[in-house]
């Protein structure tokens, strides 16, 4: 996904003050920099892929140097050819940056956020947005705090059981296609693609909008997945897990995450069945297992009635 230092000013609501002809550039490193070192002369470790911080220390160090040298650190900075300078919220960008940056037509941007916020901020979006992605077939549904990937075969249904789990009061995040990316190794965070946010497409009604729908609070930007449920028609040959002692998983990206399969017929409620699942996800990682506690009970069950 290409990103572009006017994306970060629309994103965050930055100030262009100077080197507006250098907005079209693109930002390929999601890592930030906050080049003090470099204002004391070091350049030999210079990340000039990076977008560049500049916070109070940095200021108070700079404000300390010479003029000549303010003037050479700060040219052989944009020499470099970083994406674009940003200078937090209490930080006043010294006049020389403002020259340089319409002279290497690379932006000057302030910022509004404080230099901790900014620079975490700034990191989260950028990693989420240039982290690398790739597009799953299936419904996205957050169930109270548990975001739940709904799949099947196409026409089983996955729409419209999602449709019903947003009608009780669950939020969507994405519908037919959900674009998903690893923000860390144990967090896969799945979202919809900005063609058809917020819209679901059910066979013989067509597209719906479920915010004009239901209102804003049934849809939601993104989400974590928590669990993967495949729905399957129902075979009376099929073996299905009765009891729920395995626990199933499946790899995506480098995160494995938990997997149910839902055999469906007509006489089922299915929104209901992943509703369940959902809360049973949530006991199982707040360590409640009820399956285990209900085998369990039984074989304590059994052994007592053995010792009589």
């Amino acid at each position: 996904m290409s990103l572009c230092v006017r994306d970060l000013v629309k994103a965050f609501g930055m100030h262009v003050e100077s080197g507006e002809k250098g907005l079209g550039t693109t930002v390929e490193n999601s890592q930030l920099t906050r080049p003090g070192i470099e204002l004391a002369g070091l350049f030999d470790y210079f990340e000039n892929d990076r977008v560049q911080i500049f916070g109070s220390k940095e200021i108070t160090f700079f404000n300390r140097l010479s003029e000549e040298d303010k003037e050479i650190r700060v040219d052989i900075l944009f020499q470099k050819k970083p994406p674009a300078f940003v200078f937090s919220k209490h930080v006043d960008i010294p006049e020389v940056f403002r020259k340089k940056g319409d002279h290497y037509r690379i932006p000057v941007l302030k910022s509004d956020l404080r230099t901790s916020e900014l620079f975490s901020s700034l990191y989260q979006f950028l990693f989420s947005k240039l982290a690398p992605r790739k597009s799953l077939h299936g419904s996205l549904v957050d169930i109270n705090g548990i975001g739940v990937l709904i799949r099947g075969k196409s026409g089983i249904g996955k729409s419209e059981v999602a449709l019903e789990l947003v009608r009780r009061g669950h939020q969507l995040v994405a519908d037919d296609r959900v674009d998903i990316y690893e923000r860390e190794i144990g967090l896969v965070v799945g979202e919809a693609p900005e063609l058809i946010r917020e819209h679901l497409e059910i066979r013989g009604i067509g597209v719906v909008n479920v915010v004009k729908l239901f209102g804003a609070s049934a849809f939601k930007e993104n989400k974590p997945i928590n669990l993967i449920v495949e729905l399957v028609a129902w075979q009376d040959e099929g073996d299905y897990d009765r009891l729920g002692l395995e626990t199933e998983s499946e790899r995506i990206f480098e995160t494995d995450i938990p997997y149910v399969q839902i055999p469906i017929t007509a006489a089922r409620s299915v929104p209901s069945l992943i509703e369940v699942a959902a809360m049973n996800t949530r006991l199982k990682a707040l360590g409640t297992n009820m399956a285990k506690d209900f085998t369990e009970a039984v074989s304590q069950e059994i052994k007592r009635k053995n010792n009589k």
